[in-house]
């Protein structure tokens, strides 16, 4: 037997939450890598594209402060909460 027709409901519900905020920091993502990267650039093509936004990506994760992260980098947030690694026995 399927779920309760109300089951589902809530769960598209759910489903509807979790991708209208996960969906505002992508969008705020692109606003970003549009304003600080491709509108500067205008890329001759799509290699130039790609090798652009992975310069950009590098910088922006890993040399560009961030005010969510009270002024640290995505990079020095993320890996600077990671539990330090026990050395192997």
């Amino acid at each position: 037997m399927g779920a309760s027709p109300e089951k589902v409901d809530a769960q598209r519900h759910h489903a509807a939450q979790l991708t209208a905020r996960s969906n505002v920091f992508v969008e705020r993502l692109w606003r970003s890598v549009k304003y600080e990267d491709v509108y500067l650039k205008a890329y001759d093509g799509v290699s130039a594209a790609r090798q652009n936004l992975a310069a950009y990506f590098e910088f922006y994760n890993a040399r560009r402060p961030h005010q969510t992260h009270d002024g640290y980098t995505p990079d020095m947030a993320y890996f600077n909460a990671l539990p330090p690694m026990q050395a192997a026995a």
